[in-house]
């Protein structure tokens, strides 16, 4: 029997992120990185090593100083990545709606803080719904990210009765619209402001024992950016690919951001720009990190200026980039006529 005889298929779209403090405060900072570092898919070492480390040295040091970063880029409305990704779900509903589509509820999840994956899940579910896509709000799939979303979904949802179809999106690295949408954005941005020397593209890093462990994320951030220098026509020489926010002792994936940075004026690059297509949403490692403390390593190093180009947030083109992806993967789950009507 078709879908058309029980009406219309219904829809819902999860978007996902990892979460962040509730408030710049050291107790805050404490309670989301406790939750954070614990997930063995952030940290994967043994348990009984790391857990002591965690407890005894990391927690009890590290959110007075992480806390002191966050009231330097807390919002009026709160946490940026939190602020950023519901103004970015709202834009997503607002362009899903002028679409020829049924109806599609959205909703939003973090793994590590509120709003609640767990309650996301459950709105959705009380909504009754045929069918479920789950949109990690990760460009580039990774094992910590993508992979930590899929897993957390699975859990949650393990003991549902009758769940609803589950699609995941693994990442959207190459994705044309995303890449446009990048494009766009730096464009823009040195239309508004100028052009420098170079633009160095700066994704999170991961330990390298998961690259050589098979993990995609490095292969797909250098995709990336070759799309994004391809797209803006950069010639060979005027952009580079590093990675930023190394944690812990273990070797990371290279070139390092801030080492890059200081190195550059001695190449005689004293102008730059640096855009971060690995994040969908401003978050402290874009706006404190990238923005002031790898600006500040720059300008110290004999750097004259420094733009950082915001992340693609609640812009038109990213929502459409995302809704052209939805509705795609909507196209491929209903009968035209359902589309049609």
């Amino acid at each position: 029997m078709s879908a058309a005889a029980h009406g219309p298929e219904r829809t819902g779209v999860l978007l996902v992120n990892s979460g962040t403090p509730t408030a710049a405060t050291p107790a805050a900072v404490r309670a989301f990185l406790a939750r954070f570092l614990a997930d063995r898919r952030i940290v994967d070492l043994p348990r009984f090593l790391w857990l002591p480390i965690l407890y005894g040295l990391v927690l009890p040091r590290r959110p007075q100083r992480v806390a002191q970063k966050y009231r330097l880029v807390w919002m009026e409305s709160g946490a940026p990545l939190r602020v950023l990704t519901e103004e970015l779900a709202a834009q997503l509903r607002a362009e899903l709606a002028r679409r020829p589509l049924p109806p599609l509820r959205v909703e939003v999840g973090m793994l590590y803080s509120p709003p609640e994956l767990r309650d996301a899940l459950e709105r959705l579910r009380a909504a009754q719904l045929q069918r479920i896509l789950v949109l990690p709000l990760f460009p580039q799939s990774c094992g910590a990210t993508t992979g930590a979303v899929r897993a957390a979904v699975a859990r949650l949802t393990q003991d549902w009765q009758a769940p609803p179809e589950l699609r995941f999106v693994d990442g959207y690295h190459a994705y044309p619209p995303y890449i446009e949408a990048l494009r766009e954005s730096v464009a823009e941005h040195w239309q508004a402001h100028g052009r420098g020397d170079h633009l160095l593209m700066s994704f999170h890093g991961i330990p390298q024992a998961r690259v050589a462990a098979g993990d995609p994320y490095a292969r797909e951030a250098h995709e990336t950016a070759r799309l994004l220098a391809q797209a803006l026509a950069l010639p060979a020489g005027s952009w580079s690919v590093s990675f930023q926010s190394r944690f812990g002792a273990a070797r990371w994936t290279s070139p390092d951001t801030q080492e890059v940075l200081r190195a550059f004026p001695a190449r005689g690059i004293r102008a730059v720009s640096v855009v971060c297509p690995g994040f969908a949403v401003d978050c402290l490692e874009t706006l404190e990190e990238i923005n002031i403390e790898n600006r500040a390593a720059f300008l110290a190093a004999g750097g004259t200026r420094f733009e950082y180009i915001p992340c693609l947030n609640a812009r038109a083109a990213h929502a459409r980039a995302h809704a052209d992806g939805i509705e795609l993967e909507v196209r491929g789950a209903l009968p035209l006529e359902e589309l049609r009507g």
